[in-house]
């Protein structure tokens, strides 16, 4: 085995040196490392710095210099790495759980509001702040650090305004439309001056630049300017008010309301009651809703988060089931949420169950009404 002399030791170490490596005790492991190395492979007939040429390229890919920075990346980011691999694993579970979610909601299975809300919370809060934090650190430059940190922003702004709008909260135009202006006069000027400097990035640019202004105008076009006015919420209280004119109607008659309606009634009342403590925290819709500006969306229903509602929905089916069986005139249920199998409910809005619940109401009341005219008619 060769034995390296004092003299190569203090070349070596010169060397290492020279080529930018500063930090002390990486110079010495550098040193003991390729020392090692020579002493092993350095044959009596081979020269001494032919063989130390060999051996210091294995440390490095362009120059020496690289294998400090990693050092002082590994020191400073103890993390780096754990960080990296829970980038890939949030990114893969996020498009994991939108694919499923789509194909779910496509089927119309149970579970795709679930997967989306997992999808979007994993994309928008765990994969985009980890590829920013990734990305900054890899740059030195704080133009582009400060690019990465707004582009990053616009993402998650962009996926909360998403779930905005799929779950009807307010707020959602102004979320949507504030991420537009940011997008539109901070992140593509700032893009646009940072790369147009570089002659070598300078077509990539603009074309860049261009795809995103008219890919953000695109989705400016599409967006509501106007404020949305919940049309369903006005149907839904102009039939309710119609709904108690008729009852009020029913009720100056001065005949008995049937056991049966009176129970079909009451059991509308308590489903339509659950929803709408559901959806606004109140189980009736506030008389001065016109006042106050008060607004309540359309939403799918999902009568696995509201036990409450499917109990009484279950109990008010097998109450018009009863009726329907014994009446010349029936209930018409068809293509309603009475007539929906459990794997089909999500299908219909809270609108549109708690219009059927009204026009159910509407109906018995109608048919009370008859009755009592054609009782006075024959008396």
């Amino acid at each position: 085995m060769y034995c390296i002399t004092e003299e190569q030791i203090e070349y070596i170490l010169n060397d290492i040196r020279r080529n930018g490596v500063e930090m002390e005790d990486l110079q010495l492991n550098l040193l003991d490392h390729i020392c090692c190395i020579i002493e092993q492979e350095l044959k009596e007939e081979d020269g001494f710095e032919s063989c130390y040429k060999k051996t210091v390229r294995r440390f490095y890919k362009t120059e020496l210099q690289e294998i400090e920075a990693e050092a002082i990346l590994l020191l400073t980011y103890k993390n780096y790495y754990t960080m990296k691999r829970s980038m890939i694993v949030s990114g893969a579970v996020s498009a994991a759980a939108f694919i499923a979610g789509s194909f779910f909601k496509l089927m119309h299975w149970p579970g795709a509001s679930t997967l989306f809300f997992t999808a979007i919370y994993t994309f928008g809060l765990v994969f985009l702040p980890l590829l920013g934090l990734l990305k900054m650190k890899d740059n030195v430059s704080s133009r582009t650090k400060t690019l990465v940190a707004i582009g990053c922003l616009i993402g998650i702004l962009y996926t909360m305004s998403s779930l905005w709008g799929v779950e009807h909260w307010p707020g959602r135009s102004w979320l949507l439309f504030g991420t537009i202006a940011v997008t539109m006069f901070v992140f593509i000027p700032v893009y646009f001056f940072t790369g147009i400097r570089r002659p070598e990035n300078k077509l990539n640019t603009i074309v860049v630049s261009v795809l995103l202004v008219a890919a953000t105008s695109l989705l400016f076009l599409m967006m509501r300017v106007k404020p949305s006015l919940p049309v369903q919420m006005y149907a839904y209280i102009q039939s309710e008010e119609l709904l108690k004119n008729m009852q009020h109607h029913v009720k100056e008659t001065g005949i008995a309301e049937e056991p049966a309606v009176a129970d079909i009634n009451n059991a509308c009342d308590q489903l339509k009651a659950a929803i709408l403590k559901y959806d606004i925290g109140q189980t009736t819709i506030p008389s001065n809703y016109a006042q106050t500006k008060f607004f309540m969306f359309e939403r799918d229903m999902d009568f696995r988060s509201n036990t409450e509602a499917y109990t009484l929905l279950m109990q008010l089916k097998e109450k018009v089931n009863k009726y329907n069986t014994s009446r010349q005139n029936k209930i018409p249920i068809n293509n309603s949420i009475l007539d929906a199998t459990a794997d089909k409910m999500s299908l219909y809005t809270n609108f549109s169950v708690l219009s059927t619940l009204t026009q159910m109401q509407m109906f018995l009341a109608n048919e009370e009404i008859s009755t009592a005219h054609t009782s006075l008619a024959k008396n």
